[in-house]
């Protein structure tokens, strides 16, 4: 079972990226799976609509996967998110990583959490006859544990975008996100994103980094690089002009923009440049200065407009 696992920080437009690689053959985007368990069976998630518009327990996909899956059971849902909280967060990504790389022994219940998200893996992959499943979860300590098992072909793709991008998102008022100040999305992205570095110790093989910047301006070769890298046949499905023509898709959570349809432009939205005042942007310069640099971003930003 091939599974192409998306890390990175949030607002990183993985929903757009996976999405795109859903309208290739034999490929199957689930959306961020991590979060099936409170949204789909235990609804108590703000976010609990499949990417096709029904609700996840009433979508023909999942209902038939849950139907078949343990997952389905509230007990065995709570203990999953138990341990994706004691075990699965950033932080822990340098430890699952050592275990799945062999140093260390994988703790019993890790290893059950990863064996069930195998299994719903495979149940999504035979209910929809994809061959690769993508997983937009971004949680790397997750990925760092899926590269661990021998019973699945993990590809892990770290979408980085701009953090200034990410402040600026963060400080708009959204339904699905918590606004966050500049000193704490700032945060977030750093660790988020220095944890996803580390899985590039699993070998080049297993991680390619991708930049949002460079997907919006350039979709048609970024996308072609990803599927080269994940195994995926067939045609890049963007267009000379950057438009795709989405069809349905089964995602679980994600930006609202999986719900639209039909033919769409991929374009950066760069309204940082012009809308983040100057405190939480020079605030977030400095915070993440290091890692802007490693990405290929230029410290200092022109302020446009």
């Amino acid at each position: 079972m091939r599974v192409l696992y998306i890390t990175g920080m949030m607002r990183c437009g993985s929903t757009m990226i996976g999405n795109v690689l859903n309208e290739t053959p034999h490929a199957l985007h689930v959306g961020e799976l991590h979060f099936l368990w409170r949204n789909g069976v235990l609804t108590e998630g703000t976010n609990t609509s499949c990417g096709c518009g029904e609700p996840l327990t009433g979508c023909p996909l999942w209902s038939e996967v849950l139907a078949a899956e343990v997952a389905a059971d509230r007990h065995v849902a709570q203990a999953v998110e138990a341990v994706q909280t004691t075990r699965l967060r950033a932080r822990h990504t340098p430890v699952r990583l050592a275990e799945s790389l062999g140093p260390r022994r994988t703790p019993p219940d890790v290893r059950w959490v990863t064996g069930v998200t195998a299994e719903l893996y495979r149940a999504a992959a035979a209910a929809s006859g994809a061959e690769v499943v993508v997983d937009s979860s971004k949680f790397p300590a997750e990925a760092a544990a899926l590269l661990g098992r021998d019973d699945l072909d993990v590809r892990v793709l770290h979408v980085v975008r701009d953090a200034r991008a990410t402040t600026h998102s963060y400080r708009k008022d959204k339904s699905y996100v918590t606004r966050m100040s500049a000193a704490r999305s700032t945060g977030y992205w750093s660790a988020v994103n220095a944890a996803s570095d580390l899985l590039a110790l699993a070998g080049r093989d297993r991680y390619l980094r991708v930049r949002h910047e460079d997907f919006s301006a350039r979709p048609d070769e970024v996308i072609g690089e990803v599927m080269a890298f994940a195994g995926m046949p067939g045609q890049v499905p963007v267009a000379a002009d950057r438009t795709v023509e989405l069809g349905v898709n089964h995602t679980v959570t994600g930006n609202p923009d999986r719900f639209h349809h039909g033919r769409v432009l991929i374009r950066d939205n760069a309204k940082w440049r012009t809308e983040l005042e100057w405190k939480p942007r020079a605030l977030t310069t400095a915070a993440s200065a290091p890692q802007l640099l490693r990405y290929g971003y230029p410290v200092r930003a022109e302020r446009e407009g």
